[in-house]
């Protein structure tokens, strides 16, 4: 593909994005920005929920992952239903109960002040960090796909990408994004399925005989029983999946923000039930084309291994133009789809837990969202800069490191919050969830030489129960 095909490809794609958002956007109003007036189809939020999940790390990193760890993610991915499970009977109902805006604000009538501040602010950080992953690796692909042969600059290629992002979503907001993401998530999924097609075409296989060489190779191993050490070992990645469905979905504004645009909780439940099924099959699929990719690359002495592969293989000069395209386009759909919503979401947060829009007449209310979603641009923009700079593993696998840190205490303040009926004192809880993280890397940092075993993802469970028994020794007598 040409660099002129690209910009071609992403010219047309946003400009259907921007026909969708004018379509939606008739209400500049805040309800519609934040919870889109509570009038989203289940099922239109669950088709997009995909996408928001799978994001263009789970399209890059995936696949390039099957070559170190085979199918052992899938061992996560089933962990996940587990998690969705307890989001769909524990948070949501408590979350339309409340009839919340900012989930957060759950943790002000649970505990106070300052744990509500706490909990929101570890999700600005979080989500800030992660839709800043994400967003960088379609960035990057972009810059060497495109840019760099017309000596444009990797900051240039980054605040293209976020103006972009800007310019459809800084009015309706979350009304826009639940429908954006349906298209996003179709383009996704298309992308994978056709790409899985010509690669086994270029390899003389038809899908069925496609699926047999996938089981019968080296990379289709799933289930890890034998070393209880290992990162891959089934129990520890099972209960991973499980707890980093809970936050990185049920603590996540992100996520639920979608679920609460749903008119009533019955919808809400429908809608996780069903895109918990059909992630699932997804992301089998993305290990499937990951484990294809790695025969054709041994076939054909490509040498690209993990975020690169896929890039590699989709580009490759054997490969009919159709499937650069694709890529290209699933690509783009998986990393929007994600980023955009966060940062509807990270605007929602700031704007309801620390700026309390809701006490702001309402001509200021709009002017107060709009800076914020300005500001988040801007600081999403210098963020993938410096990840620019000290970018050196898999993207994936430094995402969920990253959620494990940020996210245990979210964890650790709900857990407590639900499964027990104490108070604490409230202006205590900053120490707590300071520490809990630190505590965590200390014991990730010094277990292997301390008692000969390395902690995985499941360090989230490590970093919630830390958590959880500061809150136990600051409870209220």
């Amino acid at each position: 593909m040409t660099p002129v095909m690209i910009i071609s490809v992403l010219v047309g794609y946003f400009a259907l994005l921007i026909f969708i958002s004018k379509m939606t956007s008739d209400d500049d109003g805040n309800e519609s920005f934040f919870v889109g007036k509570k009038q989203s189809p289940w099922y239109i939020v669950a088709f997009g929920m995909i996408g928001a999940s799978l994001s263009g790390v789970t399209f890059i990193s995936v696949p390039g992952w099957v070559a170190s760890s085979q199918f052992s993610y899938f061992q996560m991915v089933l962990g996940y239903l587990v998690g969705y499970t307890v989001i769909a009977t524990v948070l949501m109902p408590l979350y339309y109960k409340l009839n919340l805006t900012s989930i957060y604000t759950y943790l002000e009538g649970r505990f106070g002040f300052w744990s509500y501040k706490s909990g929101a602010f570890y999700f600005l950080l979080s989500r800030t960090i992660g839709a800043s992953f994400r967003l960088f690796l379609v960035a990057n692909v972009l810059q060497i796909l495109v840019f760099d042969s017309w000596n444009i600059p990797f900051a240039v290629t980054v605040a293209l990408t976020i103006v972009l992002i800007w310019v459809y979503t800084h009015k309706a907001g979350i009304r826009t994004i639940i429908w954006t993401d349906t298209l996003q998530t179709l383009f996704m999924i298309v992308a994978v399925v056709l790409c899985f097609y010509y690669v086994a075409d270029a390899l003389n296989f038809s899908i069925y005989k496609a699926v047999e060489q996938i089981s019968l190779s080296e990379y289709s191993k799933t289930f890890f029983l034998e070393d209880a050490n290992s990162a891959s070992f089934f129990p520890k990645k099972f209960l991973a999946g499980a707890f980093i469905a809970i936050v990185m979905t049920g603590l996540d504004q992100d996520m639920m923000q979608k679920n609460l645009s749903c008119p009533n909780i019955k919808d809400a439940q429908k809608n996780m039930f069903w895109f918990s099924i059909v992630l699932v099959f997804v992301n089998l699929l993305f290990l499937g084309l990951g484990a294809l990719l790695y025969l054709f690359a041994n076939q054909v002495g490509i040498s690209a291994t993990g975020d690169d592969l896929f890039a590699t293989v989709a580009m490759h000069e054997s490969m009919p133009v159709v499937v650069g395209l694709f890529f290209l386009l699933g690509l783009i759909a998986a990393a929007y789809s994600s980023a955009d919503s966060a940062l509807t979401a990270l605007t929602t947060s700031l704007c309801v837990d620390f700026l309390a829009i809701e006490n702001k007449e309402t001509s200021k209310q709009i002017i107060l969202r709009k800076r914020s979603h300005i500001l988040f641009s801007v600081i999403l923009f210098f963020v993938i800069l410096i990840f620019k700079l000290i970018n050196d593993e898999s993207v994936i696998s430094a995402l969920f490191k990253v959620a494990g840190y940020t996210y245990g205490p979210l964890l650790g303040m709900y857990a407590f919050g639900l499964f027990t009926k104490w108070k604490i004192k409230d202006h205590l809880i900053i120490p707590v969830v300071l520490l809990a993280p630190v505590i965590s890397y200390i014991l990730q940092l010094k277990s292997p030489v301390w008692w000969g075993f390395n902690f995985g993802f499941e360090l989230l469970i490590v970093n919630g129960t830390l958590c959880f028994l500061g809150m136990l020794l600051i409870r209220k007598r």
